[in-house]
This record gives C-alpha cells, sequence and structure tokens, in this order.
C-alpha cells in the first residue's frame, strides 16, 4: 500500500466497502432463493431461477441501465428508498454496492443451492418426525451441513463484488471518492497519457485480491467441512 497513491488507496478501500455491503446485504437472500430453489417446487420455478441468473448473460451494461431506470431518484424503487429510508443510490457508494451485489448474487445462489441439494432430505425429515419446527430443523440440521457452501458463496460474491465495473460506471458514473473502485480507477488510468504503469499496478493489485479471496474461499470451505466430518 506504501507505493499507492491517496487517490488510489481511495479506490481500493471504497471497493472493499462496496463488496464487503454488497456481500453482507445479499447473502440472506441468496440463502432464501438457494433454499426456494432447491427444496421446493412451484409453478414458474424456472422463471425464477433464469431471473437470477441473468445477470451473469446479460451485458453488464445492461443490468447497470436497468438499475438506472429502477433505483435512479425517478425509478420506483430508487424513489421508495429515498423517501422512505432517506437512501440514495444514483451516483453513491450505496449504488456501487447495489450494482456489485446484484451481479455477484447469481454465483452466491448457485453455491448454496447446490450445497443444499448434496444434503439427504432424509436428515432434515427425520429432524421433522421428531417435532423440530421447520425453522429450527434449518437451523440445526440444513445450515451447518451446508455452510461450506455457504461461506464459499459468500466468497465468490465478495470477489466479484470487488471485480464489477460495467454496471457500476452505467448505474452510478465514475466519481472519485464516490464511486471510483478499484476496476474504475484502472479504468481512469487507461484514459489518461502515461497512466500505464499506475495501471498495471492497479491491475496487479486486483489480480491478488482476487486470488487471495479464491484461496480463502477454499481454505474456509475445506476447513469447515472437516470440521462437520468429524463432529
Amino acid at each position: 500500500m506504501a507505493y499507492l497513491t491517496a487517490e488510489e488507496i481511495q479506490a481500493v478501500t471504497l471497493s472493499l466497502k462496496v463488496a464487503t455491503a454488497a456481500t453482507a446485504v445479499s447473502l440472506p437472500f441468496a440463502l432464501a432463493i438457494a433454499y426456494v430453489l432447491a427444496r421446493k417446487f412451484f409453478p414458474g420455478k424456472q422463471i425464477v431461477n433464469g431471473l437470477v441468473h441473468l445477470p451473469l448473460v446479460l451485458p453488464p451494461v445492461v443490468t447497470g441501465y436497468i438499475l438506472l431506470l429502477s433505483f435512479g431518484l425517478r425509478g420506483p424503487f430508487g424513489a421508495f428508498f429515498h423517501q422512505v429510508f432517506g437512501i440514495t443510490f444514483i451516483f453513491r457508494w450505496t449504488g456501487a454496492a447495489l450494482a456489485a451485489g446484484i451481479m455477484g448474487f447469481p454465483l452466491m445462489v448457485r453455491a448454496i443451492r447446490l450445497a443444499i441439494e448434496a444434503v439427504d432430505p432424509k436428515l432434515e425429515q427425520a429432524a421433522a418426525t421428531l417435532g423440530a419446527a421447520r425453522g429450527w430443523v434449518f437451523l440445526t440440521v440444513t445450515l451447518p451441513l451446508i455452510l461450506p457452501g455457504v461461506i464459499a458463496g459468500a466468497i465468490l460474491g465478495f470477489a466479484r463484488g470487488l471485480s464489477e465495473f460495467g454496471a457500476t460506471i452505467t448505474f452510478v458514473s465514475n466519481i472519485p471518492g464516490q464511486t471510483r473502485t478499484l476496476p474504475l480507477a484502472i479504468y481512469s488510468e487507461l484514459q489518461v497519457p502515461g497512466g500505464d504503469a499506475a495501471a498495471l499496478r492497479l491491475v496487479l493489485l486486483a489480480t491478488l485480491l482476487a486470488m487471495a479471496a479464491l484461496l480463502l474461499s477454499e481454505f474456509v470451505g475445506t476447513r469447515v467441512a472437516r470440521r462437520i466430518a468429524g463432529a
């Protein structure tokens, strides 16, 4: 960090803040959606599954434009959050966190859903037959067994939040100190003469952060899985 300028440190700090907020807010929703998709059967399930994974296949700029229409001050959701909670998304770091959360959400849901589908439903049924409520069964049986998948999904979502670019710049622009995250800082350096060295420095840092997140995901997931297996 000693080799980074004040503006670059600000971009890195903002990226960590955005990715953390995006992951923390998205995780409960991802867990709920993953459970419904893994355990429930209902009309339109494939449509819901498609909508969840849509950000993976849409151009990020399209996702950003949809967010702009929906969560801008004149958008239905943006106006609601602004009037009721005083939260503004457009041109704010909160909007960058929203974009990061939307883009990372499918990865979180997929990882958690695979973990839930790997759990034998008979274990949950056995706990239910003993009189345990559905919520208690989930907390005491299902959640401990899927914890490695939840952790892996959270870290993947966090890593995706660190790397988010297209939806962010479309939705909240590229404002220093407000929305200029690490990927946007790299883009900004590439737009100015002589910015290649700074861009390369930030690229290396972004690569190290992404690799660290992936290694941490593997390490934590493996440790938790071994602890559960030995319990």
